[in-house]
């Protein structure tokens, strides 16, 4: 297990096993997601706008509340792993 250690700024360095197993390298985001209390997901934050086309497609009736965002983006965050 990948362990690491907050300095008295609040910083971490994430351990190159878990940068790697990310695909993440210098200047890349990572967005922390909780997904019960007190248990949170690191997810990569590099995706590109492209990424982002055709999302809209079989868009909802009623906009998503939070809760429901959170648990599509866990579910999806856990499918990466």
């Amino acid at each position: 297990m990948a362990s690491a250690t907050i300095t008295a700024k609040g910083q971490i360095t994430i351990p190159s096993q878990v940068r790697t197993a990310l695909g993440l390298d210098t200047g890349d985001r990572v967005e922390f997601v909780e997904i019960e209390k007190g248990q949170f997901l690191i997810i990569p934050a590099t995706g590109s706008v492209q990424d982002l086309k055709g999302m809209g497609r079989g868009r909802r009736k009623r906009p998503a509340s939070f809760e429901e965002m959170d648990r599509a983006i866990a579910k999806g965050a856990s499918r990466s792993l």
